[in-house]
């Protein structure tokens, strides 16, 4: 039996539109929370642009065709090219650090 979804009542927040808002936060704290939001969200993406900048560099340094980087990195030949072309959408920080890793190259965190 199949459960009948009421989709006329969802709500989509537009690109670049506020969540918090949406979600019923008064003006302040919703755009206090889309800032601190969007802030760390820049912040990840740095993250992010760094450790393929390293992966690149380091395909680079080596040489190595695509193809013979995923043998290493265990990962598709495609994949290498999302890391080489800075498509931080389809990494998570842990997949990238582990590609590091495979590389040879020690990742540090530091907190300050």
């Amino acid at each position: 039996m199949k459960e009948y979804i009421d989709v006329a009542s969802r709500h989509i927040t537009p690109a670049g539109g506020n969540v918090f808002a949406d979600l019923g936060f008064n003006e302040d704290e919703a755009q206090a929370l889309h800032t601190e939001s969007q802030q760390k969200i820049a912040q990840t993406i740095a993250l992010k642009e760094q450790l393929m900048a390293e992966i690149a560099s380091w395909i680079a340094l080596q040489n190595l065709r695509q193809s013979d980087a995923a043998k290493v990195l265990q990962v598709s030949r495609p994949r290498v090219s999302d890391v080489v072309n800075k498509k931080t959408d389809k990494f998570t920080l842990d997949a990238l650090v582990m590609m590091l890793g495979l590389t040879g190259k020690q990742v540090k965190l530091v907190v300050e």
